[in-house]
């Protein structure tokens, strides 16, 4: 391979107003948002920053996604140390400019930093494990301009689906077929690019620059047809590993209990509670390990129980009579007495009030659950935003609640949308 994978850039379009993941992403960048205890796209730079990929450039649009990202990562340092990555990686960020679509952040990214070799193009909302040095060395095997990463899928209406020739070339794609008899393959493009430096001619071309002009500036409903049609060599990459496109309160659910069910002991980064059941709790300090021995003592006198596969994280109160299956318990939350938690994410400093009980939903930063032995609240199937409180005696079924809302005692909210 002509190139090393340190020499390889990686630009991470984050652009959208991710609405499919409201209300989680309203004040938040889909890419910040928490999974697992950590922001969603720290999955993304790990797994490739521990491959030897060294710069990441993030195409970043609007105040929202910039904050959130800047914020937690700035240039890099802390990131590296966290993860004891040295050399570390960098970060850096495109300039302020309102993008149009995914391949124009990339077009301001290869343009202002200079970027001349075959360069990594991931989405900021994907999970993803992937042999990058694999995937460069068929693209140049390939002598591709682009090649796509691909993944078989089941529900093709939501995805690209590709079409190739028996040589792996994509003859086109299907934007995201009404109908599954209308897609030609099961072959969902991934938003993983190898893309070739070339392209940077292709983006100062006429019909390009006319493209920007309209605002249709996207990989797959207009780049990638563009370069196809022109004849341009792309091709298609097909992996069997982990992929999620982590864009809606299901899919986000589905990675968690994919992720507690898959991810090493390392990258649980906490410790089990119980040597044969992946049961985990995180956390250093001797504050932290103070309040894991605790919760430990509660699991074996059977005061606390856990059914599944389990993250707790760091400084976590749990009350006596808890049952906990399959879910994921952010930082510094505290849960009452007798309160039932089932396939549901917790984020970061949650109160949750005795007797409450949590299904198949998403529980955001900050959020107050009311809940008494008299006067218990239900929440299923349903997203609490950061910072509500919700009122003892409420129930919440196939509803989404956003950022600061005050939620009334004994409030009966059914397949609502509380913005």
């Amino acid at each position: 391979m002509a190139w090393k994978l340190e020499d390889i850039k990686v630009i991470i379009p984050i652009g959208g107003e991710a609405t499919r993941l409201r209300p989680l992403t309203v004040e938040t960048s889909k890419a910040a948002v928490r999974l697992l205890n950590r922001p969603l796209i720290e999955y993304t730079i790990l797994e490739l920053a521990r491959q030897g990929i060294k710069e990441f450039i993030f195409g970043v649009k609007g105040y929202v996604n910039y904050r959130s990202l800047f914020d937690l990562y700035k240039e890099g340092i802390g990131f590296s140390a966290r993860y004891h990555i040295k050399p570390r990686v960098h970060f850096k960020y495109i300039p302020r400019a309102e993008t149009v679509g995914n391949a124009h952040a990339v077009k301001i990214a290869v343009e202002y930093y200079d970027v001349k070799e075959p360069f990594l193009v991931v989405q900021g909302d994907n999970l993803f494990r992937l042999d990058v040095k694999k995937v460069l060395e068929y693209h140049e095997e390939k002598k591709a301009f682009m090649t796509i990463v691909l993944k078989k899928v089941e529900n093709v209406e939501e995805f690209g689906v590709a079409e190739l020739d028996n040589d792996m070339k994509i003859k086109r794609f299907v934007e995201k077929p009404k109908r599954k008899e209308e897609a030609p393959s099961d072959l969902a493009n991934t938003g993983i690019y190898v893309i070739s430096p070339e392209i940077r001619d292709v983006f100062k071309s006429e019909e390009v620059e006319e493209m920007l002009k309209l605002g249709k500036m996207d990989f797959g409903k207009d780049i990638i047809p563009y370069l196809i049609k022109k004849g341009y060599p792309v091709y298609g990459y097909i992996t069997e590993n982990l992929w999620f496109d982590v864009g809606t309160p299901d899919r986000y659910l589905e990675a968690m209990l994919t992720l507690l069910k898959t991810l090493s002991d390392e990258d649980m980064q906490g410790l089990r509670i119980d040597a044969n059941r992946r049961i985990f709790v995180q956390g250093t300090s001797p504050d932290s390990r103070k309040r894991r021995i605790i919760i430990k003592r509660m699991y074996r006198k059977g005061d606390l129980k856990l059914e599944g596969d389990i993250l707790i994280g760091r400084h976590c109160q749990i009350g006596s009579g808890t049952y906990i299956e399959e879910s994921a318990i952010d930082n510094f939350t505290i849960i009452g007495k007798g309160v039932k938690i089932v396939r549901s994410s917790i984020m970061d400093r949650v109160y949750i009030g005795d007797n409450a009980i949590i299904e198949n939903s998403i529980i955001g930063r900050h959020v107050e659950i009311r809940s008494t032995s008299s006067k218990p609240t239900k929440i299923i199937n349903s997203v609490i935003a950061d910072d509500a409180v919700i009122g003892e005696g409420s129930e919440i079924t196939n509803s989404k609640i956003y950022p600061h809302k005050l939620i009334n005692s004994e409030s009966k909210i059914y397949d609502t949308i509380l913005t």
